[in-house]
Parts: structure tokens; C-alpha cells; sequence
């Protein structure tokens, strides 16, 4: 397995309406195209108006499939739309990472 861990910095005063979008149009479409979400969490100390979720991939091109087919989907594209048009988005981290041989996740 593979997870995709996904750091967005979102504007503070703009955090819930990010949250409204992506509940609205994106969670749908991401969770019918990439289909193992493990979790979605918004930062409560440290740097407080950030957004992370986590995915696993059975491998990377198992990924890159997965992503494509999203891509290719108009509910995304409108909602890559809409998500511009707000303007919330300050900073997209995205890290691959893989589980050691002791990790309750495999």
C-alpha cells in the first residue's frame, strides 16, 4: 500500500467556505474516483487554517489510474472551477509515503 497524505493552507477566512465547496462538490466525485479515503481532519494547534486527508493506493500506478479517471470527470473540473474562482487554496503539499513493516496500516 501506498498513502497520500495532502496538506492544504487554506485562507483563515476563508476556511469554511472551502470546507462547504469541497463537501458540496468534490468529496463525491474524489471518493467514487480514488475510493480509500482514511481520513480527512482540519489542523487544530500548530498552523491552524490547514486541511489534511489521507489516501491509500494499492500501488503507484494503482494511483496514477485512480487520478486520471477523477481528472477526466466534469464534476471535477467544476469544481477545480469553483475552487479557483474562491481563491482559498495558499499552499498544496503532497507526500507518498509507504508503511514499515510494524505499521498498523499495510
Amino acid at each position: 500500500m501506498y498513502y497520500e497524505l495532502r496538506t492544504y493552507t487554506i485562507d483563515p477566512l476563508k476556511l469554511a467556505d472551502w470546507l462547504a465547496l469541497y463537501k458540496s462538490h468534490a468529496y463525491e466525485v474524489q471518493t467514487e474516483h480514488l475510493g480509500n479515503l482514511v481520513g480527512f481532519f482540519t489542523t487544530e494547534f500548530g498552523e491552524a487554517n490547514q486541511v489534511v486527508h489521507i489516501w491509500a493506493y494499492e500501488s503507484l500506478d494503482d494511483r496514477m489510474a485512480r487520478r486520471a479517471r477523477m481528472a477526466a470527470d466534469p464534476r471535477w473540473a467544476e469544481f477545480g472551477r469553483l475552487n479557483k474562482e474562491l481563491g482559498a487554496v495558499l499552499k498544496l503539499e503532497s507526500r507518498l509515503m509507504r508503511p514499515t513493516t510494524f505499521s498498523p496500516l499495510q
